[in-house]
């Protein structure tokens, strides 16, 4: 190494930040999960964006050919798409991250890569993927007249950015007690299913009696998808949600799966 007048060195090789070796591994990661969800074969990574397209469309389709049955007014086609692509976020996300750490686990022999790596990737890349479906669906129903354009799209983003954060957080504490009990991933399936029926993708609060109404607001998804749902055609019906209660249950959860994976990846380090 050279030194110069003042004693000191050049030539030394700088190395990375934290940030950017995260940045790195965490676009490593995506590429990964990608490629082995997804592969080359027939069109490869748009299945990531199709996939949900496609059980959106077919919802979207039920809804509408229903709709003498249940006479309403309401947009049937954004009803569908908000709801069945709210119900694809959280549920993709919290199903991914059941397993992440057995299917990773060879990855984390690397020093760079870390448990909370693993499971943002899988976070991220259905955050990305149900979003894009999302938009690119509603615009496309839009143009084609199927679908009218949302009364507050600011208010619909708000919404779309708490599903995001809900599916996230739920995700964490889901993938977090997983690993600590294993009933949980046999569980959860089940569970989802009725989480499914419950969660407003087939209904509005509006026609739902007040007993079980407020029940139901004890489900953070229900209190978002009518927010979104009323920024979309909020003039159609009177939404029901609380928002302060979805940021609470949001900041609990999110704290809570931080510290499930923190203890995960001490006793990963541990073994």
């Amino acid at each position: 190494m050279r030194s110069d007048q003042t004693g000191g060195t050049t030539g030394t090789l700088l190395q990375p930040s934290a940030w950017k070796v995260n940045q790195r591994v965490l676009g490593a990661l995506l590429i990964r999960e990608l490629l082995t969800r997804y592969g080359r074969n027939n069109i490869g990574f748009m299945w990531l964006f199709v996939e949900p397209m496609l059980f959106t469309l077919a919802i979207t389709a039920f809804w509408t050919a229903t709709r003498s049955i249940h006479g309403s007014d309401i947009p049937i086609v954004a009803f569908a798409l908000t709801g069945y692509s709210s119900v694809l976020l959280w549920r993709n996300m919290a199903s991914r991250c059941l397993n992440a750490v057995d299917t990773n686990k060879a990855l984390l022999y690397h020093r760079q890569v870390t448990i909370i790596d693993v499971y943002l990737s899988r976070i991220i890349l259905e955050i990305l993927s149900v979003s894009t479906s999302f938009v690119a669906l509603g615009l496309a129903l839009f143009l084609m007249n199927w679908a009218p354009a949302p009364e507050d799209p600011l208010q619909v983003f708000e919404g779309w950015l708490l599903m995001c954060w809900f599916g996230a957080a739920l995700a964490l504490t889901l993938g977090g007690l997983a690993e600590k009990v294993e009933v949980i991933r046999r569980l959860w399936a089940p569970f989802a299913f009725i989480l499914f029926a419950a969660s407003g993708v087939g209904f509005l609060l509006d026609v739902i009696p007040e007993s079980v109404r407020n029940f139901l607001l004890w489900l953070p998804m229900v209190s978002i998808l009518e927010f979104m749902r009323e920024g979309w055609f909020g003039s159609h019906f009177h939404a029901y949600y609380d928002i302060a209660y979805v940021v609470v249950t949001n900041l609990i959860l999110t704290f809570l799966g931080l510290n499930l994976v923190r203890q995960i990846g001490l006793n990963t380090d541990e073994e």
